[in-house]
Formats: C-alpha cells, structure tokens, sequence
C-alpha cells in the first residue's frame, strides 16, 4: 500500500498521511476542531479535487496550521505517495 506523509506535530503545522484505498476518506484530527472543522475539511476536498483524486484516505493531524499550510502540507503528502 502506497502512503505519503508531510508536516509534522509542531505548534501552527499539520500531519498530514495519505494512503491508497478503495474510496475517499478524511479524518481530522485537531486542537481547533469545534471552530474549524469544517474549514479544514474543506482545503483538503478542494485540494484533492483540484488534483482528480477521489480515492485516497486522508488523516489531518492539525495543530492550529493555516488553510495554506494545510494545502502545501496535502499536497506534499500526495507527491510522496505518487513517488
């Protein structure tokens, strides 16, 4: 199984592991979730869609990372993986 991981567990980062899997998944894990779940869910659907990935597991460690850190740290991740 391919995996790819990026960031790392830092204050204002994000770990972000992606794997091959047989549908889409998306797992956030964060010390801000009640506020911005929603928000960080949404980087990463727009992100793999802007990339056409639709079937990959995504676990986000989030540890109060901007949307751009989080964009950067995703698609590093998927890079990896693909590598």
């Amino acid at each position: 199984m391919k995996r790819g991981i990026a960031g790392s567990m830092e204050s204002n980062d994000a770990l972000i592991t992606v794997k091959e899997s047989d549908k889409l998944s998306v797992t956030v894990k964060s010390i801000v979730y009640d506020f911005f779940h929603e928000q960080i869910e949404k980087v990463i659907y727009d992100t793999l869609a802007e990339r056409g990935i639709g079937n990959v597991e995504v676990i986000c460690e989030d540890k109060g990372a901007l949307d751009y850190t989080i964009k950067a740290r995703l698609l590093t991740a998927l890079d990896r993986m693909e590598g």
